[in-house]
């Protein structure tokens, strides 16, 4: 029976690619690379001041780029119908205050009125029966009007309190230190809780926060502590350093990588927020990858794979290629270190072919 002509070639090729097939064995190494990410400066701390309290502006003390200290005062409010509130109230104090202390003073009063006719009482018939009872129920009355007299009082304290409180929110300080990014508001604005725009944005810029969106395959390296380098535009021949602080622990489902913050402290002031660097990302992984030579992986529309050798006879393993070192790429599939496999490898050298010892 004639063998096609197309089969005859096609072993003649696969034996003479075995003839002169070079091995190289798998190699176990770990893996320690650098991968540029992108970065984006935040500032450590972000804040939009508002007014808790409607009032008209009166002073704006900073303006856009000021530097300021905690405790700062920034802005003063005017709201004049809180300080009538205020007077008022204080009035109503003073008033509760009098009567309590006429109701005191009139308790003192019925209470002796009342331990004289008692003491009276004590000798027979100096002291109607009916007249002890009268003075006793006078004190008892007395002393709840005292009760109340006392609670009006404190009430309109408290009042008073708290709208001395309110206005001191008439006052707007700093709350950390740090640099003024923007500025909404000018003297004689209405200002209040209710504004959407804020009257100043606040940021720490000293210490800020370095966010580095890590790919899902380089995750298992992130350690807490590390310290990673990283430049920016404006300053390319100058290195930075920065410290992993915070990992999410959990990827974007949309971009399939994991937020990083590293610290970065700006001690001489040239970094600022909203750059975005270019991090120096140090990839490790927890247990050694496999490595065959670049020409050992073959690619087709099909499947990638390498050759294994096993017995004398080749052997297709599917493999799925990682990052590259040198000459070498990672694979991860069926393969065990000291595998040898085609260093050359071709689709031309048909699975199961015999391989000469």
């Amino acid at each position: 029976m004639m063998r096609p002509k197309n089969s005859l070639v096609l072993v003649c090729v696969t034996i003479a690619f075995a003839q002169t097939a070079e091995l190289a064995p798998v190699v176990s190494k770990p893996v320690s690379r650098t991968v540029d990410l992108p970065g984006e400066l935040l500032p450590f701390l972000s804040v939009s001041l508002h007014a808790k309290v409607p009032g008209y502006v009166e002073r704006v003390l900073v303006d856009r780029g000021s530097m300021v200290k905690q405790g700062d005062l920034l802005v003063t409010l005017s709201a004049p119908e809180l300080k009538t509130q205020i007077v008022e109230t204080e009035s109503k104090v003073q008033a509760a205050e009098s009567d309590r202390r006429q109701a005191e003073a009139q308790l003192a009063a019925v209470q002796s009125t009342y331990e004289r006719l008692k003491k009276a009482a004590e000798t027979p018939g100096a002291v109607a029966g009916n007249e002890l009872i009268l003075a006793e129920k006078q004190v008892d009355a007395t002393q709840e009007l005292v009760r109340s007299r006392r609670q009006a009082a404190t009430a309109a304290q408290s009042v008073v309190e708290a709208r001395k409180e309110l206005e001191a929110y008439l006052t707007i300080t700093a709350p950390f230190d740090g640099v003024v990014t923007d500025r909404f508001v000018h003297p004689g604005a209405l200002a209040g809780p209710g504004a959407e725009t804020p009257l100043l944005v606040i940021q720490q810029v000293s210490h800020l926060r370095l966010v580095v969106p890590v790919p899902e395959e380089d995750v298992g390296g992130v350690a807490a502590g590390a310290s990673v380098p990283f430049r920016v535009p404006a300053y390319p021949e100058r290195k930075y350093t920065g410290t992993v602080a915070r990992i999410a622990h959990a990827l974007d489902p949309k971009t399939r990588t994991m937020p990083v913050e590293l610290d970065v402290f700006n001690r001489d002031g040239s970094l600022a927020p909203g750059m975005y660097p270019s991090v120096g990302w140090p990839v490790r992984r927890a247990r050694p990858a496999l490595f065959v030579p670049r020409t050992s992986v073959v690619t087709t529309t099909e499947r990638t794979f390498v050759i294994r050798i096993s017995d004398g006879r080749a052997e297709w393993v599917d493999v799925r290629k990682g990052a590259a070192d040198g000459d070498l790429i990672e694979v991860i599939g069926n393969l065990r270190p000291g595998d040898m496999v085609v260093r050359r490898a071709t689709d031309e050298l048909r699975e199961g072919a015999a391989m000469p010892h």
